[in-house]
């Protein structure tokens, strides 16, 4: 593969945003000085978070039961099974002290990223800790870890082997129908706290939250989501947006809130939504979540509590001796901030002892989906249908309108500037550069190939150009795709590397498409910014054809391949003059992507919500007798051909003239 010296581009574009946006909040929180300031701010903060995680589901029948009993010496682990949503089965460890006397204070565990959940023993160490010093603790199996594997059912499962690539999986596929799988993963915390608070053992006036790493994460969301938890201690997470930004640390995609950002928020923001309830920050000295991140965001969490008047038990700063985890001393100082809240004593725990499998599980196989739970994706998919049949046709303006929206595209600006880079050569063929300002310090690489040397250094423009969107980069393309090759010897061609594609595309070792790949970063810092990463590619595409134009091209016909395809077929749909639009390996329709368990297509391409107002073959049927598909691809991004195309194409309402057969 051959590229340049663009791959730090994007990042350094979001870093660049970022500091913006943090100077101003910076500005407004040196600005707070009264609790009447700060509680207007704390306003403001509530109003972006019940924004990103959207209208709560209606609560339905928790259905709850314990289906065992394990004794210890001075608790009991009851193992209990409950419905969060109607089919959406979860299973989950409630210990309970022996010898109360009255109501007792309770807490609520959160796993973090362990494929046995509630059987991680760090997390067992933690609820025994808590059980012996009186509380009532309840830990439940996130999606995908524990017992509740989504996709028992499969034969092959590589895709999806770990929980962490199986939640991006899950969550791409929510994007498709507008739904964000961290209010998913903390819908289910909500109603496993209805579940504890049902229990007539427990005092819902003293009420605790933690867990770690992705534990952390749904302890800092459930913490700013949900109002009747009265004490947190998020461990290894608290961190800064920017920390993980600038450290090139991808998240998991139920740690990108849609939006935060771009409403001006940091990550702390959303732990002072619940100030001034008491909260311990918990991290490890040499933990991947930015120590200084976190001694940043505490600096914000103890001056707004000092605006609030709260007294100073009830925020403090832990950060443990170790990598990444909740290793006992994090547990320690965790039980002894709950026990000062809760007016308990410590009591000290030398040796936990850890269940195995066998002994833990809840359900006959150890799964959910055995027991009757329906898999996430059904659910998804069976949304996807609900949103199809009240979907209403929408007029061409009414779809170029609505497209522009999802994917935050406008009208294009005044015609960019542009440089002329120096030429390469491929296959002892020159070829002619050039880098197209299209946002801040972001820019398109065009290249012009079959240019006679002589006009390498000047950027001069055919009345009839073509211009190519490539899968992944323009080099590689020019080198190997029989498209191009083709295209190539009839007239001079042009290809476009939008941002992080091509000469952009980041410097990481491994697969483009990896589940937590750079590029998948940009599209969930694109989310925390209430932007579309796809968005932003078409309009570097868009930009392109300005600039084409505007030197002189009077007819431009656009070809796209894989991504690419996906990209031209939304700059086709929002620009209605070019001339033609060949897309070769595109998908035919984002429904059928939910309508399989596991889909290859990478979220950079799906618009968040799109189900909600149309579906690709909308796009096709607009674009009318201008389009022309060339061997589609499947939500496995694999050729459709034969009886399968044909099926394709019916199920979707598009005629069979739609496909070429040939790459000609």
């Amino acid at each position: 593969m051959s590229r340049a010296g663009y791959g730090h581009m994007v990042l350094d574009s979001y870093v660049d945003r970022l500091r913006q946006i943090r100077a101003a909040r910076r500005a407004t929180l040196d600005g707070l000085r009264t609790r009447r300031d700060a509680e207007a701010y704390q306003r403001r903060m509530r109003r972006a978070v019940s924004q990103a995680f959207g209208p709560r589901p209606p609560k339905t029948d928790l259905n709850p039961q314990i289906l065992g009993t394990i004794e210890r010496r001075a608790y009991r682990i009851e193992k209990v099974l409950f419905e969060s949503r109607p089919g959406c089965l979860v299973t989950g460890h409630l210990y309970v002290p022996k010898g109360l006397t009255g109501r007792a204070p309770a807490v609520l565990g959160t796993c973090g990223h362990s494929g046995v959940g509630k059987l991680e023993p760090f997390y067992q160490g933690f609820c025994q800790r808590l059980a012996r010093s009186g509380f009532v603790v309840l830990i439940y199996d996130p999606f995908n870890q524990g017992e509740r594997d989504q996709y028992w059912r499969l034969k092959d499962k590589s895709t999806v082997a770990s929980c962490t690539h199986a939640h991006n999986m899950m969550g791409k596929q929510l994007e498709l129908v507008g739904e964000w799988f961290g209010a998913w993963r903390a819908w289910d915390g909500v109603r496993a706290l209805d579940y504890l608070l049902s229990r007539p053992e427990v005092d819902k006036t003293r009420v605790g939250l933690t867990g770690n790493s992705g534990g952390g994460t749904m302890t800092s969301w459930l913490w700013a989501w949900e109002s009747r938890f009265t004490m947190a201690a998020p461990s290894c997470f608290v961190t800064t947006f920017m920390a993980n930004l600038e450290n090139e640390i991808p998240a998991d995609c139920e740690q990108y809130p849609p939006g935060v950002i771009g409403a001006g928020l940091e990550m702390v923001d959303l732990l002072l939504a619940s100030a001034p309830k008491p909260i311990l920050l918990l991290g490890q000295h040499y933990c991947f979540f930015d120590r200084r991140g976190l001694r940043e965001a505490y600096g914000d969490l103890d001056r707004f509590y000092k605006l609030l008047g709260a007294p100073e038990k009830n925020r403090d700063l832990f950060i443990g001796p170790h990598p990444h985890g909740f290793s006992a001393p994090n547990q320690v100082a965790m039980t002894e901030f709950f026990c000062r809240q809760a007016g308990l004593k410590p009591v000290p725990v030398r040796q936990t002892e850890a269940l195995s499998e066998e002994e833990g599980s809840v359900t006959a196989k150890a799964n959910t989906v055995a027991a009757g739970a329906t898999p996430i994706y059904e659910l998804t998919e069976a949304r996807a249908d609900e949103l199809a049949g009240k979907r209403r046709k929408l007029s061409r303006t009414a779809l170029v309108r609505t497209a522009g929206k999802l994917l935050a595209v406008k009208a294009t600006d005044p015609t960019p500037h542009y440089r002329v880079l120096r030429s390469t050569r491929l296959d002892g063929v020159p070829v002619a550069r050039y880098a197209v300002d299209t946002q801040d310090s972001v820019r398109a690489i065009v290249y012009k190939a079959g240019a006679e040397s002589r006009y390498l250094s000047t950027l001069d423009v055919e009345k009839e150009v073509r211009l190519y969107v490539p899968h992944v980069g323009s080099q590689d393309e020019l080198a190997a795709e029989p498209l191009v090759k083709s295209l190539c010897k009839k007239a001079p061609l042009y290809l476009v590397d939008p941002r992080g594609l091509g000469e952009s595309r980041p410097d990481e070792a491994g697969d483009f498409f990896h589940p937590y790949g750079m590029d998948y970063m940009f599209h969930g810092h694109g989310l925390l910014l209430g932007e579309s990463y796809l968005g932003r590619r078409v309009h570097d595409v868009l930009s392109v054809v300005a600039l084409l134009r505007d030197e002189g091209a009077a007819k431009v016909r656009l070809y796209g391949r894989g991504q690419g395809a996906v990209i031209a077929l939304f700059a086709a749909l929002l620009d209605g003059k070019l001339t033609s639009i060949t897309l070769k390996n595109a998908p035919l329709s984002y429904g059928a992507m939910t309508r399989q368990a596991l889909v290859a297509w990478p979220v950079a391409c799906f618009p968040p919500g799109v189900l909600h107002h149309f579906d690709l073959p909308d796009c096709y049927r607009a674009l009318g007798a201008k389009v022309e598909l060339i061997q589609p691809w499947g939500p496995d991004m694999k050729p459709l051909s034969g009886p399968k195309l044909k099926k394709a194409l019916a199920a979707e309402g598009l005629r069979a003239g739609l496909v070429r057969r040939s790459t000609r």
